[in-house]
Formats: C-alpha cells, structure tokens, sequence
C-alpha cells in the first residue's frame, strides 16, 4: 500500500516521505478500514517535529480518519465489512497512523460513520470534536453556564462552541482577527473578544456584569494562565486540553482564596466510559445534521503529505484533510 512515513524527527520537508509499504492485515478484535481520508491535526505535526520521540524504526503519522471497513479478525462480526466509519487514536502509541491507504486496528477504534457525513468530515472528529465534547462536560456546562473559550476559530474551539450552545451555554471567545471573530460567530458564539486589540479581561467583566465566566476552556495554559484573575469568578474551573509550553505560571494565590479548580486531559487517554459517551454524543450530532464540520482548503493528496502538514504549521483555519 502507499503511505506517508518518516524514520526521524525533524521539519517535513526533511523527514516525510511517501512510498510502498506492507499493507496491514486484521488481527484477532480487529478490523481493517481502507482509507478515504486522514485528518493532520496540530499535535500530528508537533509529534513529528519531535514533542515525541519517534519510538519505532518507522512511523505513520496522524491519528485520525476515515474510510470503509475491508476486513475483520477473529472474533469481529463480517457483517461490519462494507461500514463506514470514522477512526480515533489511530498512531497513538502505535507505529502506523491513517496517512496510508489502510489501517488495522482494534474494532471499537472504527466508529460507523452515518451514510449522509461525507469521508472528509468523518476524518475532523477523533482528536477535535471527542477533545471538544469532554471538555464541556468536565466544564458541567449546561443551562445558564457561561464559558469563555480559548482561541474559538481554531478546529476544537468550534466544536466546543457548537457543543456548548447545544447544550444551552452562553459562550464567550477569543479570536485574532475580524475574519476569526466572524468564523466563531458562525460556529454559534455569542460574543468574540479580539485578544490583540481589545482587554480580555475587561471585555469579560462587561460581558458577564463584573460576575466572571463559570469555567474558561483553555488551548494553551502556558500563554493563557494570566488572564484568570480578570476573567474566571469564584469557585470557577479552567478545563485544560492544551499547552504551548512545557511549564505554565499559575496565579496561586488568586486559585488558592477563590476555590478554582484546574482540570487537564488529555484527549489520547480518555477512558472507556469517557470515550463512549464522547462518541455518542458526535454521532448523535452527525445524525440530526447539527454539528458543522469545517474542512480546510484545498484538500491535499497523499503525495502532497508535506504540504498538508505545513498548512497546520501555518495555522490553517479548518481542519486539514489528506485524502488517498
């Protein structure tokens, strides 16, 4: 089969490569999908350049994607042969992503996919919209919540605001551009803050009535954890998906005398209840026809793997799909 691959750590024009390899076969519990797409999110690219060690003697990168089941193992029903589905945590801890024309992996990986949701969307959901839905829930957002989001027009930022005005939030955000600003009203925010023209924190306290926000979602903890005091009430929490650096300065004291409570995940290591309701709940959306996924352009062939990963690098705004 043909699949991007690289044997070391470094930029993607130095180390991406694209070629034949040996075409997995599905073991016992598992299923093999056949690739339509794959999904390169930031923490793809951020593997590759080296946040983690490659482990294995080669790697195929990117976790999510999405495509028709063509075989099963022992133990697996034949009747998923021919299913649609979507894949998570497809190169987590495991040397072969969905950057190849096949994958093999454990059954309940490869979730259906319904017939009306195109291969693109179903290659944004595993990393962004499960990162998205437990966010909200570990944030108790519900009727009445207020939230202020972290970068909104990014690919999970619009799929919390989505999840969380379904669940009937009043949604605060952050954005970088009038054209940001106009993208995450589009996902359903209620208010945009421009961080590089307007005071955060001000904008918050007008926005809320001096009250704060109930909980903050937060992209990058390290640039970000600042802003607490002046946006979070008391006995608020800071739900933790992300960080741009490896230690972040916590306002302790303003933590300590107001009762905040700060709750990191990460979406890799869900647990199985965590993940089953997460995959519940995105499909539920995908059924109704309510959940907006956003598909950058252009899409990218599998040939074109180095662009596609220097479009994340740019920040692309959307989620990059390779397709095979």
């Amino acid at each position: 089969m043909r699949a991007a691959y690289y044997e070391a750590n470094g930029a993607a024009r130095a180390v991406l490569r694209v070629g034949d390899i040996a075409t997995p076969q599905a073991g016992p519990g598992e299923v093999r999908v056949k690739l339509a797409t794959s999904g390169v999110n930031p923490s793809d690219v951020k593997a590759r350049q080296g946040s983690r060690k490659i482990a294995w003697p080669q790697l195929i990168p990117q976790s999510d994607g999405a495509g028709v089941i063509d075989q099963v193992g022992d133990g697996v029903a034949k009747s998923r042969i021919g299913e649609r589905v979507w894949v998570w945590n497809g190169q987590w801890k495991r040397p072969f992503g969905t950057a190849a024309e096949y994958i093999a992996l454990p059954t309940d990986m490869a979730v259906k996919l319904p017939d009306k949701v195109s291969f693109e969307a179903g290659a944004c959901l595993g990393i962004p919209a499960m990162t998205a839905y437990h966010a909200i829930v570990l944030a108790g957002a519900g009727k009445g919540t207020t939230l202020l989001v972290a970068g909104g027009a990014g690919s999970v930022g619009q799929y919390i605001i989505q999840f969380a005005k379904a669940a009937g939030c009043t949604v605060l955000t952050t954005v970088s551009s009038p054209e940001k600003a106009a993208i995450a009203r589009e996902a359903g925010a209620d208010h945009t803050i421009d961080y590089k023209r307007d005071n955060v924190g001000e904008r918050v306290m007008e926005l809320t009535g001096k009250r704060g926000v109930d909980a903050v979602i937060e992209m990058d903890i390290a640039a970000n954890a600042r802003l607490l005091p002046s946006v979070l009430r008391p006995k608020g929490s800071v739900i933790i998906y992300g960080t741009g650096g490896p230690e972040a300065a916590i306002p302790a004291s303003f933590c300590l005398v107001n009762s905040i409570r700060l709750q990191f995940f990460l979406v890799y290591e869900l647990d199985a209840t965590e993940r089953a309701r997460a995959v519940a709940a995105i499909n539920a959306a995908l059924a109704q026809g309510t959940l907006v996924n956003r598909v950058a352009q252009p899409i990218y062939a599998l040939a074109d793997i180095v662009a596609a990963h220097e479009a994340v690098e740019r920040g692309t705004v959307g989620n990059v799909i390779v397709t095979m």
